[in-house]
């Protein structure tokens, strides 16, 4: 691939898979590392790319992958949170709407395991038997750590949010 192609293609979709590391990563060197192992795997096997209206769902693929292997070394998936204790405070009948930041920032609050497992399969979109084979957990743990998540994301929410409207 030619250089000012790939600084095109860099400029174009760096802002972008940022966003997707950050969403899995929180410290700005493991973000650093997780780009350009990223961009080093794009730029090496663009080759392997079938169908180039795909490029961008590919990239963001390939920069999950390298944000995995990351958490692989730091975080085990396979501890089980102790009860999470659900608050039984009474639904608001107040809206709250939550904006991409809040989300960013209530996720930072949760357990690493929890918090990858979520952007997996509420965002990414990938099931519990991937989530399995790509971290090497079992699904029942997939769905253990996405449904502590749900729940802790829950009990942040009515606890910043809706104590506030009170």
């Amino acid at each position: 691939m030619h250089r000012d192609s790939q600084r095109k293609v860099y400029e174009l979709m760096a802002p972008r898979l940022y966003r997707t590391c950050k969403r899995y990563l929180k410290k700005e060197e493991e973000i650093e590392e997780a780009m350009a192992d990223t961009f080093y795997t794009i730029f090496t096997k663009m080759d392997q790319l079938k169908e180039v209206l795909a490029f961008e769902a590919w990239a963001r693929k390939i920069a999950v992958n390298q944000c995995l292997l990351s958490l692989k070394k730091n975080v085990n998936f396979n501890i089980y949170l102790e009860d999470m204790k659900s608050s039984s405070q009474p639904e608001s009948a107040t809206e709250t709407f939550l904006e991409a930041e809040d989300l960013m920032l209530l996720l930072n609050r949760i357990p690493e395991g929890c918090k990858t497992i979520f952007n997996l399969f509420a965002i990414e979109g990938y099931s519990h038997k991937e989530i399995a084979g790509m971290i090497g957990i079992s699904e029942g743990t997939s769905k253990s750590q996405l449904n502590a998540a749900r729940t802790k994301l829950k009990e942040l929410v009515q606890h910043l949010y809706y104590q506030k409207a009170k």
